[in-house]
């Protein structure tokens, strides 16, 4: 009797070719970096819609300080094609970016500059993260320690389900001396956002800018989709 053998690439055909079959639209988050003086902050996120196969991307411009987008801050693309066969939608993200270097020229973004990393958080399998999350980091370069609680509301359910959070930060030196801060913007509802959680903390490489990967889960047609935001804070 014969093998037959199957090509792995027309497994991955017949896989993009079911899109009834994704569980969601899973978005990829990409630190693009600070400008040298740490005052904004451009960072990207792309994947492919679980319903068309589109790739698509967005880039964000950040004031820190004012912990919001920059006038046109915000640019989106969705590929008019369906992506092809074990691509991961990273393209959109590439061509917006080469067709949006004016913006990062106007805002003085260097690629160079990304964040430093002080907290990345564990995969808990896919489980939606508990309710009151807090979580603790250092900067060991300072020797400044951190908590951090991110506080969920919601209001509604099913189509008319809204949320939002904000950030309680802890901020503690070496001496002992001992800041707080409250980061967001609890007032601004989002419909179907169903959970937060911190993805990631970072600071800029030369001053005391500090910017939160939030990740959010959406109710999406073919179930969870997953984005990104951040929040910045100037220390």
């Amino acid at each position: 009797m014969t093998e037959k053998k199957i090509p792995c690439v027309l497994i991955i055909a017949l896989i993009l070719s079911l899109p009834r079959l994704w569980a969601g639209d899973t978005a990829s988050f990409v630190d693009l970096g600070f400008s040298p003086d740490g005052k904004t902050y451009m960072f990207g996120q792309y994947g492919v819609q679980s319903q068309t196969l589109k790739p698509w991307a967005e880039l964000f411009v950040v004031d820190v300080p004012q912990n919001n987008f920059v006038p046109s801050g915000k640019i989106s693309y969705v590929h008019d094609r369906p992506v092809i066969a074990g691509q991961d939608g990273s393209g959109a993200l590439y061509r917006l970016i080469s067709r949006n270097a004016a913006l990062a020229d106007r805002y003085d973004i260097n690629f160079l500059f990304q964040g430093q990393a002080l907290y990345i958080t564990s995969d808990n399998g896919g489980n939606l993260p508990p309710p009151g999350e807090t979580i603790e980091f250092r900067d060991f370069e300072s020797n400044i320690s951190y908590k951090a609680s991110l506080v969920s509301l919601t209001e509604g359910a099913g189509n008319n389900l809204k949320s939002s959070f904000y950030i309680n930060l802890e901020r503690n030196d070496q001496g002992g001396a001992k800041k707080t801060y409250t980061v967001g913007s609890p007032q601004i509802k989002r419909s179907l956002i169903v959970s937060y959680r911190i993805k990631k903390v970072m600071i800029a490489p030369r001053d005391g800018s500090i910017v939160f990967v939030v990740e959010m889960r959406k109710q999406g047609a073919g179930g969870t989709d997953i984005r990104y935001m951040i929040e910045a804070l100037r220390l």
